[in-house]
Order: C-alpha cells, then structure tokens, then sequence
C-alpha cells in the first residue's frame, strides 16, 4: 500500500487560504444538529438511546482523516490491538488525546468541555498555532474553541447552523432554478398550514408526501405520509405542540415523495478567500434515510458528473458569499430515468465521505479498484476487543500486498452501548465500520458477505445493502 500522505490529507483539510500544513486538533461530534435544532420547532425527537451512544464513538473516525502532524480528541483512548493493526498498514498516526471520564451519551465535544486537564493540553496545542476542526459547529465547539484559544478550522456556529437548514437549501434550488421535488418550507404556523393544504391535495392524487425537520439527520426528523387522516393528526399535534408554548414559528419542510435510482454525495471544499474546490462524488447507500455506506468510484455518466461539479461550483459561491467557509457534503439523487436532483439537503460540515477520503487515496492504487464503505450491526452479549475480532476475520482482511480486503476503520462503535451506565445485562447493539476493497464491485459484494458471514454469532440482522442501489421512492 502507498504511504498514507499528506496528497490523501490534504484533499479534506478545510483550510484553504492559510497554512495547508499548520496542525489540526480534529474533534468527532457527529450528529452536531442535534445543537443546530435546539430551539427550533419541528418533528418530534427521540430521547437518548444505545444508538446515540453508538454515534457519539464515530468520533473514532476522525483518527484516519487527521495527518501524522494533527491530533485527534476521542472519548476514550482506541483499542491497542487496532492502534497496532492499523500501523501494520502503514498508516501513520496523529497524536490522541482522550476524555478522561467520557458519558456514553454526550458528544466528544460536550465531554471535552468538562476535562479541565484535556483542555490544558488542548490550550499548550493552540499555543503552537494549532486550530480546531469539528465535525461540525456549534455553540459547544465554539465554547470549547474559546477555553482553550484553538482557532476553529471553519466558519461560526451561526454560519453553519443557517447554511445547514433544509429550508437554506430549498431557497438556493429555487433561485438558481436547481431541480427539486415540488415542497414547501414551513417557517411559522400559516406556511404550515398552506403546506398542509398542498399536502391533502396530493395525497388525494394518490401521492406520498415526506415532512421533514430542517435540521433532522440520519433518518430522524423525517416523516413519510401516505394518507391524509395520518397528516391530519401529524398537523394537529404540531399546531397543538406550537400553541401550547405561545410560539408561532416553525423549521420544517413538506415535499412530495420522488421516485429514485441512486443516492449521490459529493464533496466540495470553500476557502476563506473564497476558493471553491470540488473534491469527489461518491454513490451513496441510503436505508429508510438512515446512511449505510458508499461506492468508490461511483457509475455516473459524463454527463451526470458535469452536473455535479457545475451544482458545487454555483452552491460554493453562495456558501462563501454567505460567510461560509469548510467542508462542504452534498445529498443527491439520480431518477429512474438518469436525470439527476443535483441538491436534496446541504450538509456545510464534515460528512462520512470526509473520512474515507484518505483511505480511498491510497487504497485504490488501480484506478479499475472498487470500494464498498458500510458497516455491520453487531449484538455482542459482552465488550469484544479488536484481537479476537481479527482473528474472526483472518484471511479478509485488507492485504497490503493484494491491494484488496476489509478494512476496519472504526473500531469503537462496536462496544460503545456497552458502557451505558442504564443499559440492563445482556446483549447489546454495537456496529462495526469498515472499508472493503477488491477488483469489481461483484467482488466487493462477495468480500463484505463473507465478512458478515465470518461474524456469525455477533451479527444481527440488517445491515449495508451491497448489490447494486435499490429502487425506493425517498426524498433522503
């Protein structure tokens, strides 16, 4: 395998217009519009689950993004066996920094806040010119910025939370006449309401209509309704919720369901000067909304790719013009007739692409390479470390000489539930990430089977789809 460099670093690093080599502090806090939506009345949410602790130990995937010259804030310190596994391929390392007493169902964010010793370190780091780069942004991550003087990488948490808005996004397609699923944005009670009315009349075309909180993610916050008395009782409970707390003000959507062949995601980058650089496009794998994985490279005609890089080029300048500055993912769709929704929601934050990007850069050597990212739920009935997971997985994992395998990219979300100080005993859900590469996609395909066939007793049902995208009818 070809070194780890700085060429696959560099393709994410969002500090484009200063010092492109000047060290990095990378902070995981995934699922960050959790702290966008706070305030802001829409769907209902759900409370804490083993899910979320699952989510909040993503944060691990921030290790093989860093460069050797960065460091990487986690909750807890890796697995030494993974650490080891990974060195073994050549990877090289950032420095880690861990929470000392981290809460399963915080976000390393929440939990860097509340070490006094880490945000020393974190201080003598900014010393050194180090700055900040989250996941995303928000008023934790400022607060974190500001007791320990890290610059942040990217723009402030108020850029980002209004650029991340579907309802940002909805406005930008009608401006730049972007094709989008006919909809409404609901920013009080009466635009609900006319949105309610455009609703009924669909549905009594026979159509499926989806509500959607401007700041939901991975599945939450989305609504899908095929009859009208299901939307009547979404529309009084939402009314209902609103009146009761004296507000008339709303952040969601209402837009028709649309059929589709394939989920896209692309990545551009904004520079503080205002510099746009398209970085990839990849084929997403979408479940119920919920993401699942990726194709590298994607199949894509010439065409479809012209539109994609024309979208993040008109979306970059806008973003920048709007004092956004970063990473920037894009969610699209191809129809069923190949024509494409070049913007289904904008995501001016990391994405799981982001962290791929590095790997896929020294992974795919052979530009005829194929490579499947996804994971597998797990139901361990006790925490399982990474040597016997290894040993479960002999003879598939990846091979620096074969330039093929599965590759663990994250290790921590497998046992991450297990430390829930509320959980019962017994089994609990986990999810083991990774990366598979091989010679086809129908390759691939055969390689992650084997992988979930190899993890046998820990596995539960479900998991990344790896055949070629299913049809659904989904606007997420």
């Amino acid at each position: 395998m070809r070194e780890p460099s700085e060429a696959g670093v560099g393709a994410a690093r969002p500090t484009l217009g200063e010092d492109p080599g000047g060290p990095l502090v990378l902070l995981g806090n995934f699922e960050v519009e959790d702290h966008w939506a706070e305030g802001e009345l829409g769907l209902p949410r759900p409370p804490f689950s083993g899910g979320r602790a699952v989510v909040n130990r993503l944060d691990e995937l921030a290790l093989l993004l860093a460069g050797p010259g960065d460091h990487v804030v986690l909750k807890a310190p890796p697995d030494d066996d993974w650490l080891a596994y990974l060195r073994s391929l050549g990877v090289r390392l950032p420095g880690i920094l861990a929470v000392r007493d981290q809460d399963p169902g915080r976000t390393v964010g929440e939990d860097a806040v509340e070490d006094t010793a880490l945000k020393a370190e974190l201080a003598r780091l900014a010393e050194g010119g180090a700055r900040l780069w989250p996941h995303g942004v928000s008023r934790v991550e400022e607060r974190l910025a500001g007791l320990t003087g890290l610059r942040l990488a990217t723009a402030p948490a108020a850029v980002c939370k209004a650029v991340n808005s579907k309802i940002y996004s909805r406005g930008l397609n009608a401006e730049y006449g972007l094709r989008q699923p006919e909809g409404r944005t609901c920013q009080d009670l009466d635009e609900f309401a006319d949105a309610c009315l455009w609703a009924r009349e669909r549905l009594g075309r026979g159509g499926t209509v989806v509500l959607k909180d401007a700041f939901g993610v991975s599945g939450k916050g989305v609504l899908v309704v095929a009859e009208t008395a299901a939307l009547d009782r979404v529309q009084r409970m939402i009314t209902r919720r609103a009146e009761r707390q004296g507000r008339r003000d709303l952040a969601l959507l209402v837009e028709e369901w649309v059929a589709k062949r394939a989920d896209l995601n692309y990545q551009f980058t904004v520079g503080r000067d205002g510099t746009v650089r398209f970085d990839f496009v990849r084929e997403a794998l979408t479940e119920g909304g919920v993401h699942a994985g990726h194709w590298m490279p994607p199949h894509l005609t010439d065409r479809q790719q012209s539109q994609v890089r024309e979208a993040a080029a008109v979306l970059g300048r806008r973003l920048a013009a709007d004092g956004y500055f970063g990473v920037v993912g894009v969610d699209a769709m191809v129809d069923p007739d190949g024509g494409l929704y070049p913007v289904v929601e904008i995501n001016a934050r990391n994405n799981m692409s982001t962290y791929q990007e590095r790997l896929r850069s020294t992974l795919l050597a052979d530009a005829a390479g194929t490579a499947l990212a996804g994971h597998f739920p797990l139901r361990p009935a006790r925490p399982v470390p990474f040597a016997e997971l290894r040993d479960r997985l002999r003879g598939l994992l990846f091979d620096t000489g074969t330039g093929t395998g599965f590759l663990v990219n994250d290790f921590a979300t497998v046992n991450a539930a297990a430390t829930r100080p509320d959980r019962p005993e017994g089994p609990f859900d986990g999810r083991l990430y990774g990366i598979t590469v091989a010679a086809s996609r129908q390759e691939a395909t055969a390689l992650h089977r084997a992988v979930a066939d190899r993890l046998g007793d820990l596995s539960r049902p479900g998991g990344t789809r790896t055949g070629e995208p299913h049809r659904e009818r989904s606007t997420t």
